[in-house]
């Protein structure tokens, strides 16, 4: 039979392997993680509106009725196209056909060392650690005096101006002006200064401009200070230091920075590049042809993040959700079409807009012709959102969350996990 193996539990490799459900077809479908992520509301779980759970569903349960499914909890490392055989970290197996949809991690432009200073937002470890950075700065500026170091921890800094960036922004602006409000005794969480930086002159800057204008006024209603055509040039513990178009150096001291600014492909498609012989791009995509195989390659397939595909657009498409699904769900009738010797037509995207929210009852939409904004676009975020939650239950779950959220302005979830502060490093007021 037909062995079809699957990198990646995502949006690619998931709808991959459900589009593949009536199909004479074998397949493994390989992840390290043991569940399937919807990581457009990972800012929710790092701001404490949603819990982990909730936009989380273990794989297993959601193909336990996919009888031609075999979940295999573990990490690709590398790959031998001559014998269709891929290694993983502790084994080995052979495919007929391969899908790599094993997604991104953040790119910080030839400064790893960043990462540990101003965490990205990819993981649920990367959400959670947010979490308790943002709510530790709180903690700890409560029992700080009046003075810099206190204005330092009430001071946010995000960087990147993308849908990410603007919606972990207007979080935090929601946490400091209402969330937290007559929750300390020495501290005024409303004076927190939330700063959004952005390279280029407007965020959001893939939306039309009208749309990206509205996005910025209401970041300015939330009380967030964005700062476009700044560049980071420098960040260490306590401090991110920029540079103006103008060649202006500022130095901003901040205990809480968070990087929202870029994806780059992992480990293991540098390693699929190296053994297909394929050059990626600039940020380690791997060019693929109209099917999305690679070239030379034509039982390779790559899809969603990883994936370099510029045969429709002027720009390569965009590492959206949306993209990955239409491509797992193309990959699977390819697959289907070919086991009968026909041909499929290339892959085409449907483009079926955008979406970023940015703060409460506000968000900015581009569905087909239509341009939304202020609470009309958010309820059309709320909705598709919900819509796209894989699990029914998961849909329910966020749903009362988001109403409970909404009508008491409180986030549950606001929870300091792994870990303490040290009350050495405090100076008590």
């Amino acid at each position: 039979m037909h062995h079809v193996v699957i990198i990646g539990g995502g949006f690619g490799g998931l709808h991959t392997a459900l589009s593949l459900r009536s199909s004479p077809v074998k397949i493994t479908l390989i992840d390290k993680r043991n569940f399937h992520l919807f990581q457009p509301l990972l800012y929710q779980v790092a701001t404490g509106g949603l819990s982990p759970a909730n936009i989380a569903a273990p794989l297993r349960a959601i193909l336990k009725h996919q009888k031609n499914v075999t979940v295999w909890l573990g990490e690709a490392h590398g790959i031998e196209p001559k014998t269709n055989t891929l290694h993983l970290k502790d084994d080995s197996l052979t495919y007929d056909s391969l899908v790599v949809a094993t997604g991104g991690e953040n790119a910080y432009f030839g400064h790893p060392e960043w990462e540990s200073v101003a965490p990205g937002l990819k993981t649920i470890e990367d959400a959670t650690r947010i979490r308790k950075k943002i709510l530790l700065a709180f903690e700890k500026a409560e029992r700080l005096p009046v003075g810099k170091e206190r204005t330092a921890y009430l001071t946010f800094v995000v960087i990147g101006g993308g849908p990410t960036g603007v919606e972990l922004a207007g979080a935090i602006g929601e946490i400091a002006h209402h969330t937290l409000r007559h929750n300390f005794r020495n501290i005024d969480p409303s004076e927190a200064q939330i700063m959004l930086i952005e390279g280029t002159d407007r965020v959001l800057s893939t939306y039309p401009p009208e749309l990206s204008e509205r996005a910025l006024q209401s970041l300015h209603r939330f009380g967030i200070q964005v700062l476009t055509n700044h560049m980071v040039t420098h960040i260490q513990p306590g401090h991110v230091q920029l540079q103006t178009d103008a060649n202006d150096r500022i130095i901003m001291y901040s205990h809480t920075i968070l990087w929202a600014a870029g994806v780059q492909s992992g480990t293991f498609g540098l390693a699929l590049a190296q053994a297909t012989q394929v050059q990626p791009d600039r940020a380690g995509r791997l060019p693929v042809e109209p099917d999305l195989s690679l070239p030379a390659h034509p039982n390779i397939f790559v899809i969603g993040d990883l994936a370099h595909f510029n045969h429709q657009l002027d720009a390569p498409l965009p590492g959206v959700a949306p993209v990955a699904i239409q491509q797992g769900k193309y990959i699977a009738k390819h697959i289907r079409i070919h086991l009968k010797g026909k041909s499929l037509p290339a892959f085409k995207y449907k483009d079926m807009g955008a979406m970023a929210t940015v703060g409460r009852a506000s968000a900015v939409a581009v569905i087909g012709k239509w341009k939304l904004w202020g609470f009309v676009g958010w309820l059309a975020w709320l909705f598709i959102h919900l819509m796209q939650l894989v699990e029914f239950q998961n849909r329910v779950l966020v749903f009362f969350q988001w109403s409970w959220n909404y009508l008491t302005r409180n986030r549950a979830a606001r929870l300091i996990t792994g870990g303490l502060l040290d009350p050495k490093k405090l100076k008590k007021t």
